[in-house]
């Protein structure tokens, strides 16, 4: 089974969603806050989510992203788990 690339795809996957998770919460109790600290994070978190779907975008153009579904799935995987890993790093910092 952990031979499988399919399998390991999906517990990234997994991994990557709760990652994802606690940035979603992280950023909600900063909007939640209120003040200018809330409003540069939600006018960030629209700016990131549009660049990075915007950089995914390019890299399916360009063939960055490989020519296997299984590369594809993979680099798409990585390209938004460097952003997620960020934001954490980043709201988690005081």
């Amino acid at each position: 089974m952990l031979r499988n690339p399919w399998f390991r795809f999906g517990v990234n996957v997994w991994s990557l969603g709760i990652d994802a998770s606690s940035v979603i919460a992280l950023r909600t109790l900063k909007i939640a806050a209120g003040g200018a600290a809330a409003e540069i994070e939600a006018c960030r978190m629209v700016s990131e989510m549009t660049e990075t779907g915007l950089a995914l975008q390019a890299l399916a153009l360009t063939g960055g992203l490989g020519l296997t579904g299984q590369s594809a799935a993979t680099k798409m995987l990585a390209h938004y788990r460097r952003k997620v890993r960020a934001n954490r790093r980043r709201l988690t910092k005081r």
